[in-house]
């Protein structure tokens, strides 16, 4: 058996030689094309990484950017609403005792529960907006900065950025906030009458059903509505003889507005006002918590539930909110505002959407 297998591979020695360098010359080769593969996959993987590490710190530096933006700009938010809905003239009347006392005081508890509620809702807007505003131009610097554009125009340049940012005075006074001043109607309330804590809850949820739901069969403008000019004002502007940045920068309003319409931004606007609200509630519940001492005289449990002030004592403390709502100093109002989740979601989702080319396409 040995001896015919011995001469059956003598016979066919050369055969086998070749065939061995065959297989092993093709192994040689097949190791060599998996080597350079998985060096491949691994250069691929590895500048995939390093993308999205640039990328993420590019974001996360862009969203520090939206939280001083918000910050710089509520001074400008705060005054315009003092400029529109002006209380201050009316507490220097009162200190000069005039005849007409009664009226004066109605008109500053008019004016002093409008303006802390459309400081609310300015505030919220103004979060929401520059979030989406600052990741689309942030989107489309990353583009800018890390796609080669083969000579072409940059889609972001200073002066379009410029041109578009410029459309929040839109939201800071020049545009809707009378209007909205106007919408927020009070209810009749003397000024004789005590409140608890829970009623000035209720009369502020009334007022925000009537902004957002409508009044006695009126419909309500959308919330966006204040936010931006609408495009029928944008698209006249055609007439005149656009440039190119101005083409530009039309087409970033016209994605803005695409995202203000998006079912996730009415979503992350109502979590913001809902959370605006309550901390504006909580600021107020302060001035309702009795002291020791006065809990010690009437025997009453120390509960907020149990307190009620005046409407005259709770006017000025309303009127003061606007200065811890619009305060560049980060209060915990604004810091609430900033720190939602639902709000940092939204904001990497707009700047993932213009971030990357194909989702652009789409």
């Amino acid at each position: 058996m040995l001896t015919s297998t011995w001469g059956f591979l003598k016979r066919h020695k050369r055969k086998f030689i070749f065939a061995g360098a065959f297989v092993g010359g093709s192994v040689y080769l097949l190791g060599k094309l998996a080597q350079r593969k998985i060096r491949e996959i691994q250069e691929r993987e590895a500048a995939e990484y390093i993308a999205q590490a640039r990328r993420q710190f590019h974001f996360e530096s862009n969203q520090r950017t939206c939280n001083m933006t918000v910050l710089s700009m509520l001074p400008t938010l705060r005054e315009a609403i003092v400029h529109h809905l002006n209380s201050e003239s009316l507490t220097t009347l009162l200190r000069s005792k005039p005849t007409n006392k009664l009226e004066i005081w109605e008109d500053l508890k008019i004016i002093s529960f409008t303006r802390s509620t459309v400081a609310v809702y300015s505030t919220c807007m103004l979060v929401v907006l520059l979030r989406i505003q600052l990741n689309i131009i942030g989107g489309y610097l990353y583009l800018d900065n890390s796609i080669s554009k083969n000579g072409t125009n940059p889609q972001a340049p200073p002066e379009v950025q410029q041109q578009y940012l410029s459309s929040i005075q839109h939201l800071l006074g020049d545009g809707e906030l009378p209007i909205l001043s106007h919408n927020v109607l009070l209810l009749a309330i003397s000024l004789k009458q005590s409140l608890s804590l829970r009623d000035l809850e209720q009369y502020f949820h009334q007022i925000r059903t009537h902004v957002e739901e409508g009044y006695r069969g009126l419909t309500p403008k959308p919330l966006s509505w204040y936010m931006m000019p609408d495009e029928e004002t944008t698209l006249a502007a055609q007439a005149c003889g656009l440039t190119e940045k101005d083409v530009a920068t039309i087409k970033l309003l016209n994605e803005t507005r695409d995202m203000l319409e998006s079912p996730d931004f009415k979503t992350v606007l109502s979590t913001c006002l809902q959370r605006g609200f309550s901390r504006f509630l909580d600021n107020i519940a302060e001035f309702f918590r009795p002291s020791q001492v006065d809990s010690a005289h009437t025997g009453a449990p120390d509960s907020l539930s149990h307190v009620r002030l005046p409407l005259a004592k709770i006017i000025p403390i309303v009127n003061g909110q606007i200065h811890s709502i619009c305060s560049e100093i980060p209060s915990h109002f604004v810091q609430d505002l900033l720190m939602i989740e639902q709000v940092k979601e939204f904001a990497a989702n707009v700047y993932e959407a213009f971030s990357h080319p194909h989702e652009l396409e789409k």
